[in-house]
């Protein structure tokens, strides 16, 4: 008699049947149009900053859930959205640890004062990061630095245009850095804080890699590059896309060329 070992499909509790893997990619492409169609109108700007969130983390989650299981999707999203509203909800409340901000009424539903799309938005951009930052070392702490790095470095780009559209308003006086006036320099360090306690607990989760991560690879080059070009070349805010494009892509860069050059 011989035992087979089924290795299919839900084999190993994590994985979904296959017939599901264009559905990251068909909220990845959702998220993309909807930020082109943002970018050439300046009609309904609030929904589709909403609505592209939305399917920017529906994309990370559905992406997560089908490559490392609901269990690892859960963890995931509790920890980065989790972190990510409680720090917003203590900045809002006291100023710590950004400054002081306060948010627009633009941006839909809210959580003791906090959007829930921006607790969205914390976790949407913590999968790509984390998943870069597994790819560009193999410590614990070397996942935390680089993951840490990505995400606070996608605030260079954040702030400036969230601000422009009225989203959130800060109180403080301090010009920032050359050529992002208006954002405090507290913001920064905030980000900082909040990142490395994002990273330092997402990488407590089994790390389970896959060949199958197109979806964050793509979203975060989109993320950079797109980024980049539209401060340079759209929104007249030169210094935004020179800061973001310099930081963000010190790590961005190699991780780019380490994947390329290491697909299998």
């Amino acid at each position: 008699m011989s035992v087979r070992v089924y290795q299919g499909p839900h084999s190993d509790g994590r994985r979904m049947p296959i017939s599901w893997q264009w559905v990251p990619w068909l909220f990845a492409g959702v998220t993309v149009g909807g930020q082109i169609i943002w970018l050439l109108s300046d009609a309904s700007r609030d929904v589709l900053t909403i609505v592209t969130v939305v399917t920017f983390f529906l994309a990370s989650v559905s992406h997560a859930v089908l490559t490392r299981g609901w269990l690892w999707a859960l963890g995931f999203v509790v920890i980065a959205g989790g972190i990510g509203w409680a720090a917003e909800y203590i900045g809002v409340s006291t100023g710590f640890p950004f400054g002081l901000y306060s948010y627009a009424d633009t941006l839909g539903w809210t959580v003791a004062g906090v959007p829930i799309v921006v607790m969205m938005a914390w976790a949407m951009m913590s999968y790509p990061c984390l998943l870069a930052a597994q790819r560009l070392s193999r410590t614990r702490a070397g996942v935390v630095v680089f993951g840490a790095w990505l995400l606070a470095s996608w605030d260079l780009f954040l702030d400036p245009q969230m601000v422009g559209e009225g989203h959130w308003t800060w109180a403080s006086p301090d010009p920032g850095l050359p050529g992002i006036p208006g954002i405090p320099l507290t913001n920064y360090l905030g980000w900082i804080i909040t990142s490395l306690i994002i990273m330092t607990l997402l990488s407590r989760l089994p790390e389970r890699r896959s060949s199958g991560d197109g979806v964050p690879t793509f979203m975060l080059l989109w993320v950079y590059f797109s980024n980049v070009l539209g401060n340079a070349v759209f929104f007249g805010r030169p210094g935004v896309a020179i800061w973001g494009g310099i930081v963000m892509g010190a790590i961005v860069i190699p991780w780019a060329w380490i994947t390329w050059t290491r697909r299998p």
